[in-house]
């Protein structure tokens, strides 16, 4: 078991040496960063949304901002749209479970904000409605996925996705570069 065991980080940290290596995807990461920082400076929001465990690491990251990462700070108005089961519930049974983002940003979203979702595939069709919804509304979109991009690829201002299709892989590196996002706005937004 233990050959199995090393066998798996090993994929891990092959994965991770695909974005390590890839500088257009750095780059992007980078540009959200900057995106992230004048949104904040301008007195926005941050969203985030996903479903199952890119549902978790979108609270995560949500709660990095909102929190702290590593400085006590002021908290950054950052929120995971799926945390109020009520609204979640209510808008899957009475509409679709499709609609379950896009109607929240119609509602709280504002130009210059930004909606980050995260879809190893790329096509959850709620979060492809959101984005839509997102850019109606005059907001960015972030899209972290995996290799392909999927249907959000199409909707995504900025694309983060990660060179793999192995879900467990793709979401270690999503939290990796959302980490690295946290920390990088904090220490640029902390600091001017």
């Amino acid at each position: 078991m233990s050959n199995q065991i090393k066998n798996l980080i090993q994929q891990s940290i092959a994965t991770k040496q695909q974005v390590l290596e890839n500088n257009a995807l750095l780059q992007v990461v980078e540009q959200v960063t900057d995106l992230i920082v004048s949104t904040f400076k301008n007195g926005n929001s941050v969203y985030f949304c996903g479903n199952g465990g890119s549902a978790a690491d979108a609270q995560h990251l949500a709660a990095e901002f909102s929190g702290r990462f590593y400085k006590d700070r002021h908290a950054l108005p950052a929120e995971a749209l799926h945390c109020n089961t009520s609204y979640l519930t209510a808008v899957a049974n009475d509409y679709s479970f499709d609609l379950i983002y896009a109607r929240l940003i119609q509602g709280l979203g504002k130009p210059g904000d930004i909606l980050i979702g995260l879809s190893t595939s790329g096509n959850s069709k709620n979060i492809v409605q959101a984005f839509e919804t997102a850019k109606e509304k005059g907001m960015a979109t972030v899209g972290f996925t995996g290799e392909s991009g999927g249907n959000m690829k199409a909707s995504s201002d900025y694309l983060i996705n990660i060179p793999s299709a192995d879900t467990p892989r793709i979401q270690e590196s999503h939290m990796l570069l959302g980490h690295i996002i946290c920390q990088l706005v904090e220490e640029k937004y902390f600091a001017e």
